[in-house]
């Protein structure tokens, strides 16, 4: 099959790669309909994070089931399945509690890389979701965004405790920032405050229900949003980022009893005791636990309450896939969907 393969950073590679096989009874193979770039993907093709040889790459990944493993039971062959990044048995104590990205036997799906033409996915009952019967090709994009960006964006939201007539504040618009935009007003938030500096991602933001914008950055942003607020700040901050500044313009932006949903992934993210100790402000993150929300988000989809696909606004063949990198790193796209 074809596949991607970061070699350094800045290059990344179409191949041939071994077809997936079964390792285990648990397993699933599927075949890719479309298979996408993730933000967090740059940070290897940005060599912030090491590249010590060729490495298949990609974690995010809708398809058709071609093969199952003889324990598999729930996921049958010809259907059409989204699931998480991280693989769960949905059965675990922490998967019970609704934490199935540190399931207790947790496996990265993305450790093969899913932008290929195929993919196996470890403990396919719990991990995957199938729709019912093949989604019109209206929906794949929207239902890609919801193993990855959209799953996480709604994590942000519901980590920081979002709830009707709250108001919220998104630092961050890419992909994740942008869905969690969407997971703001979906829980009922009054007002979300959308930080870009970007028009094009302003104006997404607004059409996926943001009422204000903010462009300034850091402590002109925290302001900005202080005098929005009554001098308090926002009551839920929802961090997509990951960086220093994103993180302390998070903290600085909320208000004293208020919440952080913090999803970008931290790097050298160095948060002082003393302060969160005095700031009254509470903090939840981590991994987002996709495949709790996929089947409430897949039926949002279908019945056509969210379109978090918009956020893709390149579309390559799997080939290309150099290409939607290069595209993302230089923010000329937001989200780039490559189809094997």
């Amino acid at each position: 099959m074809r596949g991607a393969v970061i070699h350094a950073p800045g290059d990344v590679r179409v191949e041939d790669r071994d077809t997936p096989k079964i390792v285990n009874p648990t397993d699933a193979v599927i075949r890719t309909v479309a298979t996408c770039v993730c933000g967090s993907d740059l940070w290897d093709y940005r060599g912030i994070n090491p590249i010590t040889g060729p490495t298949p790459i990609g974690h995010e990944y809708v398809g058709i089931v071609e093969e199952v493993g003889g324990d598999v039971s729930q996921i049958k062959p010809g259907q059409f399945v989204i699931g998480s990044f991280f693989a769960s048995d949905n059965t675990c104590p922490n998967c019970r509690n609704g934490y199935q990205s540190n399931c207790l036997h947790r496996e990265f799906v993305g450790a093969d890389g899913c932008q290929a033409e195929y993919v196996r996915v470890p403990l396919a009952d719990g991990t995957l979701v199938a729709t019912p019967g093949q989604p019109d090709e209206q929906h794949v994009a929207s239902l890609l965004a919801c193993s990855d960006v959209m799953g996480t964006g709604w994590y942000a939201a519901a980590a920081a405790e979002v709830k009707p007539g709250s108001t919220v504040a998104v630092v961050g618009d890419g992909a994740v920032g942008l869905s969690a935009v969407i997971a703001a007003k979906e829980l009922g938030a009054e007002r979300i405050i959308a930080m870009s500096r970007h028009e094009s991602r302003q104006k997404l933001a607004t059409e996926f229900g943001a009422t204000d914008i903010v462009a300034e950055r850091g402590e002109e942003g925290v302001a900005r949003i202080k005098e929005m607020t009554g001098g308090i700040g926002a009551d839920a901050v929802l961090e997509c980022v990951g960086t220093a500044q994103s993180m302390q313009q998070a903290l600085h932006s909320t208000r004293p009893g208020g919440n952080i949903g913090f999803v970008g992934v931290p790097h050298d993210v160095p948060i002082d005791g003393t302060e969160l100790f005095y700031s009254h402000v509470a903090l939840r993150g981590g991994p987002a636990p996709v495949r709790a929300y996929l089947p409430d988000l897949i039926e949002r989809v279908l019945d056509g309450r969210i379109n978090p696909g918009k956020v893709f606004d390149l579309t390559l063949p799997l080939e290309q896939a150099a290409e939607g990198y290069k595209a993302m790193d230089e923010r000329r796209a937001i989200k780039a969907l490559l189809r094997p």
